[in-house]
């Protein structure tokens, strides 16, 4: 069974920070390209970042900067380390892993950020 649990949101002040991780079970985790994703309400969920299996990593331009991806394969663990937090950071933030070459694709359930100016 796959599981992505996400933890670390809350409520921060603007320019405060929070490191949200992402413990996966039931995946090839090392083989699998990583990313966090966003969706705030009335908008589409949105990339934030991505972590491919060799660890090339990429960001929307919105949290270039301020955001850093990183994974350890050795804990199944995707981690998001939030830095200088806006009140626009405000969302709920979802953990993704896909493998192209099965067509795996599979969603954690989110964790609520709020950024409070």
């Amino acid at each position: 069974q796959v599981q992505l649990v996400e933890s670390g949101g809350g409520l921060v002040q603007a320019g405060g920070s929070l490191r949200l991780s992402c413990a996966a079970s039931g995946i090839t985790f090392s083989a699998s390209a990583l990313a966090w994703y966003r969706q705030a309400p009335g908008k589409q969920r949105e990339l934030v970042a991505g972590i491919s299996p060799f660890g090339n990593t990429n960001y929307a331009d919105s949290v270039k900067g301020r955001f850093t991806i990183s994974r350890d394969n050795a804990k199944n663990t995707v981690y998001l380390q939030m830095n200088n937090l806006k009140p626009q950071d405000t969302a709920v933030y979802y953990c993704n892993s896909k493998r192209s070459i099965t067509g795996d694709n599979f969603w954690g359930q989110g964790t609520q950020v709020t950024v409070s100016s």
